[in-house]
């Protein structure tokens, strides 16, 4: 069925293949869900191949008769056929810089788009009838046999079985499942931006829900009317193990789905994998490793701060360290540290265990957020009894942790003895190796306050089957390191407003995330574009 199919049927009539008198007494026949243009095809008024031709001349693409010759095999084997069957083409030739690919629909936008990020290439678009690319699929890229009842269980268990392998190919952070009006919207999150790549009839939510719940195993799949949450593991084709963290939320059109992919392999990320200049990494490993003391990582939620807190347990992890953390929830399980599940149901608050942590005589304690003046008051007196507390806050910059600590009933005083730093961070989108020459802009070199007197070479995306034509590959961090020194203590105690002691800290030698942002523009890591939007909020 075309995307836009009155406007096919208005160029079908302007092209005389069929009467406008007759197109609206058929139309009024049929019911609101029938398509004219699949009665036109079944009635005999017009052939699918005449159709995809007016279509072709009037959207400037050739069209092409896939039952006139054979695709080379290199070709159909460089892409997926569950892809090309679910989104609707078929790769039909390379010239070396683009890949030539069928489609019935060339109204149909969001496919346009979208193929070239999926595919990682520059595409050409032709245009085949809806019977010739059914049957040039079904030759190429032969459906395999269903297995199972008949009850339409197996088509779903492979339906989710692609979309838990394909997020993964695309090194995707969560799966969204929206429940729309008339259909089901698949979104991944891949670097931080939701990237649209399915839609699937309604009808089929209640099994794809069912599937989910079943999988996680301790959720219900008769309670449809709460919110739930769960946890699934489970294998690739590619032999890699995955854990995803499944939730659930009753909205008007049906249960929303989103499940966050737990990858394992930041457990395995040390402090050079997070995105730090050398003098900035050198800093941040000398405040981790002080013996006692608060450290806080902030930011909203999505800017990497957990990932920061398990790289700086691998790096602390030793045989002669005992570490005891309290997270809501354990995401991860990290050999050789003793992991506590926050359960507030049942009294076990982030207070409560920390209380009971400081019992088991821990060298380092990590607390998964900071969220009342209970927990921030253990932790605070923890770091001060000969321990190392690292944890999290939610606050927009560096500085405003105090105030932050301050509106929880914290005594300035005690702020200022306990905590040694606290690094605001952002995440950012980096370059990937397929970068090419190019420089800054004079509106992008003022708006990042950089002289625009001399130009200023930096790379710019190119884009490669690496990154998927985008240019960009993986997320890093930016950073606003606050130590506090002696000098800061001073300030700390002299009940400054947070404005206030953010500009004193700037003068004492703090860099801003802006301004380490820009650091990494002019390293060639990032882009200037990136930088600008993700401290938006920075730029002063």
């Amino acid at each position: 069925m075309y995307s836009n199919e009155n406007y096919l049927l208005e160029l079908l009539v302007e092209a005389g293949a069929i009467d406008a008198g007759t197109l609206d007494g058929i139309k009024a026949e049929l019911s609101p869900l029938d398509s004219a243009i699949d009665f036109l095809v079944k009635n005999n008024y017009l052939t699918a191949e005449y159709i995809a031709q007016v279509a072709a001349y009037n959207s400037s693409m050739e069209y092409v008769d896939l039952s006139a010759f054979d695709v080379d095999a290199n070709i159909i084997a460089s892409t997926s056929g569950e892809l090309a069957r679910r989104v609707g083409f078929l790769p039909i030739g390379d010239d070396g810089y683009s890949l030539q690919v069928a489609i019935t629909d060339p109204f149909d936008m969001e496919t346009l788009d979208s193929l070239p990020q999926f595919l990682g290439r520059e595409i050409s678009f032709f245009v085949a009838s809806e019977p010739g690319l059914k049957k040039a699929l079904d030759k190429y890229y032969p459906e395999k046999k269903k297995v199972g009842k008949g009850d339409g269980e197996a088509p779903i268990i492979e339906l989710i079985d692609d979309m838990f392998n394909e997020a993964h190919e695309m090194r995707a952070s969560d799966i969204h499942i929206e429940p729309m009006e008339d259909r089901i919207r698949m979104r991944y999150r891949v670097d931080g931006r939701l990237v649209e790549v399915a839609n699937h009839p309604k009808k089929l939510l209640g099994a794809i829900v069912a599937r989910l719940k079943v999988m996680s195993s301790s959720m219900s799949i008769a309670e449809k009317r709460l919110p739930q949450d769960g946890r699934i593991e489970m294998d690739l084709r590619d032999g890699m193990h995955i854990d995803l963290r499944v939730s659930t939320v009753p909205t008007n059109h049906g249960e929303s789905v989103v499940m966050r992919i737990l990858d394992k392999s930041a457990l395995a990320l040390g402090l050079p994998q997070l995105g730090f200049l050398s003098d900035d990494e050198a800093t941040f490993d000398r405040l981790v490793t002080l013996p006692d003391g608060v450290i806080l990582v902030t930011g909203p939620t999505g800017s990497g701060k957990t990932t920061t807190l398990y790289a700086c347990l691998n790096h602390l992890n030793r045989p002669d360290k005992k570490i005891i953390t309290a997270e809501d929830p354990v995401e991860y399980e990290m050999a050789g540290i003793n992991q506590v599940m926050i359960r507030t149901e049942i009294g076990m608050t982030f207070a409560a265990a920390l209380r009971a942590m400081l019992r088991q005589a821990p060298n380092i304690i990590m607390v998964g957020e900071i969220r009342d003046g209970e927990t921030a008051g253990i932790a605070i007196q923890a770091a001060m009894t000969g321990h190392l507390v690292l944890s999290t806050l939610h606050t927009n910059d560096a500085p405003s942790s105090v105030a932050r600590l301050a509106d929880m009933g914290i005594d300035r005083f005690l702020i200022a003895s306990a905590v040694r730093a606290v690094m605001a961070q952002r995440l950012c989108r980096s370059l990937c190796s397929c970068r090419i020459p190019g420089q800054l802009t004079p509106k992008q070199a003022d708006t990042l306050g950089i002289d625009i007197s001399r130009q200023v070479m930096v790379p710019n995306p190119g884009g490669c089957a690496k990154c998927r034509g985008k240019g960009m590959k993986g997320r890093m961090g930016i950073f606003e390191i606050f130590q506090v020194t002696d000098d800061v203590r001073g300030l700390i105690n002299s009940n400054l407003t947070s404005a206030q002691l953010r500009k004193r800290a700037r003068e004492l030698g703090m860099r801003t995330l802006r301004e380490d942002g820009i650091r990494k523009v002019l390293a060639g890591r990032t882009t200037a574009d990136e930088i600008i939007r993700v401290t938006t909020g920075d730029a002063s």
